[in-house]
């Protein structure tokens, strides 16, 4: 687990660009978890959990101090870390970097989306912006609405002069 708290050489405000609708203040990356979820701290020193499996942003203790504890229970590491299905995952070949986030084909948040058989490692940068631009733009919507997905090719690139 010690793992998830070595965000040193990660860009806070990078991943919290597409995140900045729920989570407008400034904040610190202290910790993450496999999946893509940030953990965070504010200028006042209370943890915050992004949740960008399911696009909450709810806050988690008071103090880091009181965070790392807590992070050191077994119902803890279960909820915010996800460990038995980190477990699962790597049984599947599937060892996300420090970089890096088990990510899905089909997001977690759909109810098609979150399969095992879906999943992969992703760039975290990506992931996690693809997240917060998705879980934007469907905000609004009661649960269990249907909508469809619509992915943009990337531009192609323009040739270069001579």
């Amino acid at each position: 687990m010690e793992k998830w708290f070595q965000v040193d050489g990660l860009d806070t405000e990078r991943l919290l660009s597409e995140w900045r609708w729920l989570c407008p203040s400034r904040m610190s990356l202290i910790a993450r978890n496999a999946f893509g979820d940030l953990f965070l701290r504010d200028e006042l020193g209370a943890v915050f959990w992004l949740n960008t499996t399911v696009g909450e942003f709810n806050k988690a203790s008071s103090s880091e101090t009181e965070f790392r504890e807590m992070a050191e229970t077994s119902e803890k590491r279960k909820e915010w870390f996800a460990e038995p299905e980190l477990l699962a995952y790597g049984k599947r070949g599937l060892y996300p970097g420090l970089s890096q986030c088990i990510g899905y084909s089909v997001p977690a948040v759909f109810a098609e989306g979150g399969r095992p058989e879906t999943a992969y490692v992703a760039d975290l940068y990506d992931y996690v912006s693809f997240l917060g631009d998705l879980h934007r733009q469907i905000s609004d919507l009661p649960d269990g609405s249907k909508v469809q997905l619509r992915v943009n090719p990337p531009k192609p690139a323009l040739p270069k002069g001579p």
